[in-house]
């Protein structure tokens, strides 16, 4: 109940019998207690010549006489308010903001019957205040001077003091000095109402540590830690990150706006009031975020060689760490799975643009494409001619030659037998070629992996213009000898007889160009040989 701080009653007589008077006037009440107000009110049996009667009875402290607010209508009291017999009421768990004036209306059965006390009763709820006022760390505890206080009620007013709730310290003063431990709390309270202690007084319990976030802590994100501990006075916070020198922050939140991967460690704070300091268990944050983009790094400094080993590596930064898959360009299927790609035998047919995906929980990046070019020794060249077929005289002649390789091949010619090449270059043209051109030449194909050779034997025929020419050309040479040789003997018969004087006359030899595949023709000349030695005979000089 309330602490009455006098006992005198305060009232209005009116005229005519109406009046109200307030026992007590002025009360100091406790935070938390239950406070009755009393009074007494008289009015006039009668009025005129109707008896009086009380309708109504209201306790208020807003509004006026004319419009006053029932305390059971204030939502400030709701729940707290019980009227009782006659004009006293009761308020339960009073608050420091029910501190008012208080006053007693009642309205009769009269058009005129209604009447206010004045001027009420004043109301003063106080809570009780324990404060540290001097405090000194010992290796044993920490021993602090307190004081404790109700506003309104008189200085020398007598307290006890409590520890744990229960053992009563000593009393009467409102001063008392006591050495702290852990888990020892030590409160006060006016004496005669135990019941509505102080606050107590205790040193920090472990703070601990919340985080806003109870999924993935993600870069960019916002995020906050937050340092809570039961003490009191209310504790002081201070945030550390471990390995980093000095305090982060000064305050019960650590906020991060856009958290970073640098962000990423150990945090704890400190709880701190005059009886102690206390640090909370370490908290380890661990900031997610999505590969970055992947680098891939290769084995080999220079070319890669056909046969050799070739390893690639694909590699990003990820929390978590990411997953690799190797695909090969304008191929659908992955090729492999993991950080690398290993060729142990490597293949022309290997040749191409490679790259990788780098894959978390939260994205997944993809690489630029690196180009593996697989240089090889030149294959067995082909060589081809053009034109095709029979090799003869006077004609041009291209021989081709062609290899693969990688790098592209570069090509001499040379002649069997002779030191110096022919040419270089994939082609060789011979023009007006003769049978001197007849032998076997090499095509050699060689880059900086090596070289390759082939061999090609060129025959070359006399020339002719095709066999039913060349056959004509005989007939019509043969019957143009024999006509000669006719002609001939014709006329030395008619020599003979017409002059008997010698005469020397020159046969011309005739040179036929034949073919080589008709120089068997040789009875031909055998005889015009004959005829020519008889002449001699015939006519000798």
């Amino acid at each position: 109940m309330g602490v009455k701080i006098s006992s005198y009653s305060y009232g209005v007589r009116g005229q005519n019998g109406w009046s109200v008077t307030y026992l007590p006037s002025q009360i100091c009440a406790i935070k938390g207690s239950t406070v009755d107000l009393q009074c007494k009110f008289t009015y006039p049996d009668t009025e005129g010549d109707t008896v009086t009667e009380v309708r109504k009875l209201i306790w208020y402290t807003k509004g006026g006489k004319t419009d006053p607010v029932d305390l059971n209508a204030d939502q400030d009291y709701a729940g707290r308010i019980e009227y009782k017999n006659g004009c006293a009421v009761s308020i339960r768990d009073v608050r420091e903001s029910d501190s008012a004036v208080y006053k007693f209306r009642f309205i009769t059965n009269h058009q005129s019957g209604k009447y206010t006390g004045s001027p009420g009763v004043t109301l003063s709820v106080s809570a009780v205040e324990l404060q540290v006022v001097k405090w000194e760390r010992k290796q044993s505890g920490t021993l602090a001077e307190m004081t404790c206080k109700i506003k309104c009620l008189p200085d020398r007013h007598p307290y006890i003091w409590i520890k744990n709730g229960q053992d009563v310290l000593t009393q009467n003063s409102s001063s008392f000095s006591y050495t702290f431990s852990d888990a020892e709390r030590v409160s006060c309270a006016a004496a005669g109402h135990r019941q509505f202690p102080s606050p107590a007084v205790y040193m920090p319990d472990l703070p601990l540590v919340s985080l806003s976030s109870s999924g993935h802590i993600v870069e960019g994100n916002p995020m906050t830690l937050t340092c809570s501990s039961d003490a009191n006075p209310a504790a002081t916070y201070t945030w550390y990150k471990k390995d980093t020198s000095g305090p982060l922050s000064k305050d019960s939140q650590l906020v991060f706006t856009s958290i970073q991967s640098s962000d990423s460690g150990k945090y704890y704070c400190k709880a701190e009031n005059v009886l102690r300091s206390r640090t909370s268990e370490v908290v380890f944050i661990d900031v997610k975020y999505p590969p970055s983009f992947p680098v891939v790094s290769h084995s080999f400094p220079g070319g890669v060689v056909e046969g050799n080993s070739v390893t690639l590596t694909c590699s990003a930064d990820a929390n978590p760490g990411a997953t690799y898959m190797w695909y090969k360009e304008h191929e659908a299927n992955p090729l492999s799975k993991g950080p690398e790609l290993v060729f142990k035998s490597v293949h022309p047919s290997d040749s191409g643009k490679y790259f990788c995906t780098a894959e978390n929980v939260l994205e997944r990046t993809t690489s630029d494409g690196i180009l593996i070019d697989v240089e090889y020794t030149p294959k067995l060249p082909s060589v081809s001619l053009s034109p095709s077929g029979e090799i003869v005289e006077g004609i041009s002649l291209t021989l081709t030659c062609i290899s693969d390789s990688n790098p592209a091949a570069n090509y001499t010619w040379f002649k069997e037998n002779e030191e110096t090449p022919q040419r270089s270059g994939q082609n060789l043209t011979i023009a007006d070629i003769g049978r001197q051109h007849s032998g076997l030449y090499y095509c050699e194909a060689h880059n900086s992996r090596g070289s390759h050779k082939s061999a090609i034997h060129l025959t070359v025929a006399a020339r002719c213009r095709n066999k039913t020419f060349k056959i004509m050309n005989i007939m019509t040479s043969a019957v143009a000898v024999l006509l000669l040789l006719i002609l001939l003997f014709v006329v030395s018969l008619w020599t003979r007889k017409k002059k008997p004087t010698k005469s020397k006359e020159h046969v011309e030899n005739i040179e036929l160009d034949l073919c080589p595949e008709y120089e068997n023709i040789s009875t031909l000349r055998a005889f015009i040989a004959s005829q020519e030695e008889r002449e001699k005979q015939s006519n000798p000089t």
